[in-house]
This record gives C-alpha cells, structure tokens and sequence, in this order.
C-alpha cells in the first residue's frame, strides 16, 4: 500500500509517500521559519494560509519524486492533532478533498504518534516494547509503547515543554527563533564551569518535568549578570548562559529516563520530537544507556522536527490494519492525547 501523508501541524508543511515493505519512496518539506522570524515565533493565521499556498506544489513535487501518479497512491493520512487549529484544518481538508476525489481510503493520523514512530523509518529500527522520550516544543513526555497504539504514559511536563523552554530562553537571550538550535550554537561557545543552573525535580520521585522555573533563573541570572556588560563581555555572558541552560536541559531529561529505564526494565530507549536534534542531548543519552546496558535510538535529524515522512508512516501502519474514515465530515482536534489511541483493528 503506498501511503500519502501530509503534515500540517504548525509552521512546517510536510508531503511524503510511504510504501510499507518498499520503505519511504519520496518526501518533500517547506519551513515556514523565515516567515515567522521577524515576530518571534508562530502566527498561526499566516502558518494557515501559508499551508494551502504549499500543499499542492508540495504534492505534486513527492509524487514527481517517487515518479507516480494519483493512480499509484492507495491512501492517504494527515495530521489531525494536536497543533494549531487553522493549520491542522488546511491539511485535513487537503488531505480529505484528494481522497474524496481519488476514492481512496484517508486516516487522521496524532502527531505525536508520527514523532514516537519516526525512529521506524531507519534501516535499523527499534523493536517493541520501548520506553520513548517525546521532547518537542509542545510536548514532553516519557511514554511506554508495548505496540501501534499501546501506550502508557510515565511522566510528562507539568509547565513548559522543553521546546518552549529553548525558544522563550532564546527569545530572552535575543538570538531569534527557532530557539533551539540557536541556543545549541551559541553553548558551543560557552564555559560550561561558569554557571550551574539547577535541575528541576530531579530531588523528587516520579517522572514528572518542569522547565518554567529554569527559564525564570535563566531571567533573573541574565538581568543580574549583565547590569553594565555590553560587545564581548555581553557576548560571553550570553554563551555561558546559553551553555548553563542546555546543560541543564540535557541532564534532567538524561536523569529522568535514566529512572523510566531502571522502573521499566526496558533496554531501549527512543528519543523523538524536534529536541532530539540537539547534539549533547544525544550525545550524553549514549552515554546513560551504555552505562545501563541499553541503547538509545533517534530519528535521522530531518525527521526530528515535524514532516511528512512521519504521518505517511504512522497512516500506513493504520490503514494497512483496515482503519479508514471514509465519510465526508470530519473534524481536527487541536488537544488531542496521545493515551486516548488504541491499536489499530487487524
């Protein structure tokens, strides 16, 4: 079955073709990051209009890609949820529009199944049962997955996800959006024995996260630190801020799924979502799992973020078991909970 799948969750428009056995057959991707640069963030009104504006193109290009025509496609998935509601709309409607017109079965696919599955795209996948780390900027969460469907939660963010974390540090350091991989450049430059920022429940037991109070530190330790310092000075003191925050990301979430494994029992672990990308994150999670006998597994780093490789492969892992909606309404549901999925029906 080759499987279309669109992603349209937030500032990234993602098409790709899916074809089970014969793997991912094409993919194509369109950041709307420069557009939303100069305000510091998404404005979902122009994410919206800006994925309609792409889709098609978009389309037409994965398909010139995989060279197929609509004739050769069998399905089609998009993301459904969660994200932000115009955005999520511009796909589905996309997405539910060819399947009408192609008479093709569709499913609406959660985006945070598409992260937690994305590792299965690499030429060595992880195997069922897996603890997986779903860190991304809307979401941080420690997920045990038994299979497609069979999820438990651990433990999640009680405040900010990491993601958000990253970007309003860096919106606070004034290194512009997106933040994360701004602030991973600038801490490669940082002193990391200058400032030590605290690690956030780690003292406490459970699996929870908070990152709200790391990012108000990070403020008071910026307004402290710079009364007085501007050209180099300010510079250094951005680089060891930014080092000292990453840092402590970096440990309480090594920390914590360091104690998801040893309560679990599991020996693999999945990292997935936009801050799997971030080099000493990866980095340092080889290096708990090795010392636990376990192995980490990631996404390469073009799925990290949000794409359409993801949604075409969690929508054909659906419609291959025989879950499809094929009436005419639907509907995008921008809350939407990871643990309200079951297994698809076989």
């Amino acid at each position: 079955m080759n499987v279309l799948g669109i992603e349209t969750s937030c500032d990234e428009t993602g098409v790709a073709i899916y074809a089970g056995d014969g793997g991912l057959l094409a993919h194509q991707l369109y950041s709307q990051v420069a557009l939303h640069a100069e305000f510091g963030g998404v404005v979902p009104e122009l994410a919206s209009r800006d994925h309609l504006r792409k889709l098609v193109p978009l389309i037409r290009a994965t398909l010139e890609q995989a060279q197929m025509g609509q004739e050769d496609i069998q399905g089609i998935a998009y993301t459904a949820g969660p994200g932000l509601a115009g955005a999520l709309l511009a796909g589905a409607s996309v997405a539910r529009s060819l399947a009408w017109t192609w008479k093709l079965p569709v499913v609406g696919v959660h985006h945070m199944e598409g992260h937690l599955l994305a590792p299965m795209l690499e030429d060595h996948p992880p195997a069922f049962p897996f603890v997986a780390l779903l860190v991304s900027g809307g979401h941080t969460m420690l997920v045990r997955v038994e299979g497609v469907g069979s999820y438990q939660l651990l433990g999640e963010s009680l405040d900010d996800a990491a993601g958000e974390a990253f970007d309003k540090t860096a919106k606070l350091l004034e290194l512009g959006y997106p933040g994360g991989p701004a602030i991973a450049s600038l801490a490669e430059k940082g002193d990391p024995g200058r400032f030590r920022f605290p690690r956030p429940m780690v003292d406490r037991p459970g699996l929870d996260f908070s990152f709200s109070g790391l990012k108000t530190y990070t403020l008071t330790t910026m307004q402290k630190e710079s009364a007085g310092l501007e050209g180099e000075a300010l510079a250094r003191l951005k680089a060891d801020i930014a080092r000292a925050f990453e840092d402590a990301v970096v440990d309480t979430l090594a920390i914590k799924c360091r104690r998801a494994m040893e309560q679990t029992g599991s020996g693999t672990l999945v990292l997935a979502g936009g801050v799997a990308a971030n080099q000493r994150l990866r980095q340092r999670m080889d290096e708990e799992m090795g010392r636990l006998g376990a192995r980490a597994y990631y996404p390469r780093l073009e799925f990290c973020t949000d794409n359409g490789a993801m949604i075409a492969h969690a929508g054909w892992q659906r419609l291959n078991a025989g879950e499809a909606n094929r009436e005419l309404a639907f509907h995008v549901n921008p809350r939407w909970s990871l643990m309200d999925l079951e297994p698809p029906a076989s």
